[in-house]
């Protein structure tokens, strides 16, 4: 065998699989289709700016977080900058403004002076999401489905089973009444799915308490720093990564996953390895890389047609003078329209019209973010959003659209900060589209599965295949989506081939 393991796709996930695996000694080879690593963990350069794609800050990092041993491991603190992100977010609603502390203790006090009503609700809802937090961090993760059956789980881990069949916007509603409560609750509820009546309680809790009890960072020259870092970790251990080059097939031998066939330039190569660790979209997986019949049929059965999670929509901005001269005082802002009264509306607005989507504002210039020169800043508005509504357009009709969408929501800021659209030096949109064309990703998501109750916690796929020595590193399988779960589904499949 040429390496010990053969990965496909330098998103985190692949990154982390191929740091610890290196740092282990293994010899690694890791083959990425785009010209620098990351994925949506990467910026890129426009003017003076540093734009940021992916990162608006990273939950935890106390000792009680999931990923602190990872990070501690791989030596990512003593090599990385974070910045403490002020607070946690600004909601801001017609007849509601409200900022809601990273600490739970102020949150707590916050949300109680603001609704004296809900004094119990809310103590209860801060003390639900961080018990699951505390009992999915402890939880031995490798022997997670022998210990279901144990008679002792149900009195070590009852949260987890009391609520793992259960979206947050059904504990949201047995808790709290006042729907105006339940919206700023929610306010971020778009980093992780659209709709909190089919976001799993699970999922939600252990991202949300781990920016309660351990705050928010961004990485101090953004999260390409990290991407980097872990690419060195691999490159100075003796990996190798090349970049721009594509996996077209996953090579099985006798129902084995050996190796893989990858082409640069038209020109094709093949590589064997001991095992492989896709970092790859799952269905892509099942329809490309896998020709073997047996191979795909197998994992197809195993996996089934999990729903894919949305996307977004995101105009990042480079500022000729900070938006704090403007009077903005805050890092994420959440601006929801009018015509949200509920929770239930939160769906349905996702999709409607860009002028009444929940808008984001991330200001990067409230922390020493190392974006830009002095006296400019880097930010970027989001919006939920899905791919078709943009794949069908011609060339000129998807130009159009984007600037169309993109006046849309500078006014709307317009509207919120006097002055914003004057302070822009530039501005550029990038869609569900710009996502599948640097990712590969179906639906243009970053996301990959949604985490529904059905098919998160013990029901996401695992990081080891049903085919033996093909493996998973990616936001498609166990935990699931964003910096964290990218980071910890890399290291659980590390982990996983290095007990193999």
């Amino acid at each position: 065998m040429d390496y010990d393991a053969i990965i496909i796709g330098a998103g985190l996930g692949g990154l982390t699989a191929g740091a610890k695996l290196a740092k282990e000694g293994k010899k690694v080879l890791l083959i990425e289709q785009h010209i620098v690593p990351g994925g949506c963990a990467s910026t890129f350069k426009r003017k003076d700016f540093k734009i940021e794609v992916g990162l608006h800050m990273i939950d935890g990092l106390d000792p009680g977080d999931i990923k602190y041993g990872v990070f501690e491991d791989l030596g990512i603190f003593k090599n990385l900058q974070f910045e403490r992100v002020p607070e946690f977010y600004r909601f801001v609603k017609p007849g509601l403004d409200i900022t809601i502390p990273d600490d739970v203790e102020k949150a707590v006090s916050v949300l109680e002076e603001n609704f004296p009503a809900e004094k119990k609700g809310i103590r209860n809802f801060f003390k639900t999401i961080l018990i699951i937090r505390r009992e999915i961090s402890r939880l031995p993760r490798k022997k997670w489905l022998k210990l279901v059956t144990m008679p002792i789980f149900p009195f070590i881990y009852p949260h987890v089973l009391l609520h793992e069949r259960a979206t947050i916007g059904q504990r949201l509603d047995s808790m709290i009444k006042d729907d105006a409560l339940k919206l700023v609750l929610l306010a971020n509820i778009g980093y992780y799915h659209h709709d909190p009546y089919e976001m799993s309680m699970l999922y939600y809790s252990m991202a949300q308490g781990s920016y309660f009890r351990g705050g928010g960072y961004f990485i101090k020259g953004g999260s390409q720093e990290l991407s980097n870092y872990l690419a060195s970790v691999i490159e100075e251990r003796g990996g190798k990564i090349l970049l721009g080059h594509m996996v077209d097939e996953i090579i099985i031998d006798d129902g084995v996953a050996s190796g893989v066939k990858y082409s640069q330039d038209g020109e094709q190569k093949v590589a064997y390895g001991k095992c492989v660790a896709a970092n790859a979209a799952l269905p892509n997986i099942m329809g490309k890389l896998l020709k073997d019949p047996g191979a795909k049929a197998k994992l197809t059965a195993a996996v089934g047609n999990p729903k894919i999670a949305m996307s977004m929509l995101s105009v990042y901005l480079g500022f000729k003078k900070p938006p704090r001269e403007l009077g903005n005082r805050h890092y994420s802002t959440f601006i929801m329209d009018e015509g949200v009264s509920g929770p239930k509306d939160i769906a349905k607005i996702s999709r409607g019209d860009f002028a009444t989507r929940t808008l984001v504002f991330v200001d990067y210039d409230q922390l020493d973010s190392g974006l830009a020169p002095a006296g400019k800043s880097v930010g970027v508005l989001l919006t939920k959003d899905w791919l078709s509504d943009w794949e069908d357009l011609s060339k000129d009709r998807y130009a159009e659209r984007k600037e169309e969408v993109a006046r849309v929501l500078l006014n709307r800021m317009e509207k919120h900060l006097p002055g914003f659209k004057e302070t822009l030096e530039y501005y550029e949109v990038a869609t569900p589209k710009t996502i599948k064309r640097y990712t590969l990703n179906p639906q243009g998501t970053a996301y990959g599965y949604a985490q529904l109750p059905s098919q998160s916690g013990r029901k996401r796929v695992p990081v080891r295949s049903p085919i033996p020595n093909l493996f998973f590193a990616s936001a498609w399988s166990e935990p699931g989506h964003g910096f964290t779960g990218s980071i910890m589904s890399g290291y659980w499949c590390a982990e996983a081939i290095l007990q193999s």
